[in-house]
C-alpha cells in the first residue's frame, strides 16, 4: 500500500479517496488476509479517514493459555487535522501542560499519509482486551493433589526463622 500524498486527493471526485485492502498488514501476524477498504477524504483543512475490514487472527486466552482464532473486525473513523507546523520539532520544556483539544493527529497539508501505518494501528486498537476463548472458560487446570515436596525445598531460610517461630507462638 503506498502512500497517499495529500494534494493528490483533489485530484479525485469529491476529493475522497477509496483503497481497497486485501492482503497482509505489515507487523500484524494474522491468518487470511485483511480484507476491507479505506476511505480518505479531503475536507480542505482536515482529512476524513475511516475503514471497514476484517481478518482472523489467533491470540491466546488469559485463563487457559490456549490458542484460539478470533474475527477481528474493524469499523473505524478519525478526523486528521492539516497543519503546516505538524512536522515542526518541539523544543519546550520537557514537562508542559497540552490542552484536551491539541491531543489529535496532524499532517502537514503538503505531507503523506501513510494508510497502511494508519490500519496497522487501528486494527491494534481493535483487539480485545480481554482475551477469553469462551464466556466460560475454566482457566488452567488445578491438579487434585499436590505433590511432595522433597525435605530439601521445606528447609527454611534462616531470615525466616524467626517469622516461623513466631508463627508456631500463636499456635
Amino acid at each position: 500500500m503506498e502512500k497517499v500524498f495529500i494534494p493528490h486527493l483533489f485530484r479525485h471526485e469529491r476529493h475522497t479517496l477509496k483503497i481497497p485492502v486485501d492482503g497482509m498488514v505489515l507487523d500484524l501476524e494474522t491468518l487470511t488476509p485483511v480484507r476491507g477498504q479505506i476511505t480518505v477524504q479531503h475536507q480542505g483543512t482536515f482529512l476524513n479517514v475511516s475503514a471497514a475490514a476484517d481478518a482472523i487472527i489467533t491470540l491466546v486466552c488469559h485463563r487457559c493459555l490456549q490458542q484460539y482464532n478470533h474475527r477481528l473486525e474493524l469499523d473505524a473513523q478519525e478526523v486528521i487535522w492539516l497543519d503546516e507546523a505538524a512536522d515542526d520539532t518541539y523544543d519546550g520544556p520537557i514537562e508542559l501542560r497540552v490542552d484536551f483539544n491539541d491531543l489529535v493527529e496532524s499532517l502537514h497539508p503538503e505531507g503523506h499519509f501513510d494508510a497502511e501505518t494508519w490500519l496497522y494501528e487501528q486494527l491494534c486498537l481493535s483487539l480485545p482486551h480481554r482475551q477469553l476463548c469462551s464466556e466460560d472458560c475454566p482457566g488452567l487446570p488445578i491438579p487434585d493433589s499436590q505433590p511432595a515436596v522433597a525435605e530439601e525445598t521445606k528447609a527454611i531460610d534462616s531470615r525466616w526463622g524467626s517469622l516461623k517461630s513466631l508463627l508456631e507462638q500463636s499456635e
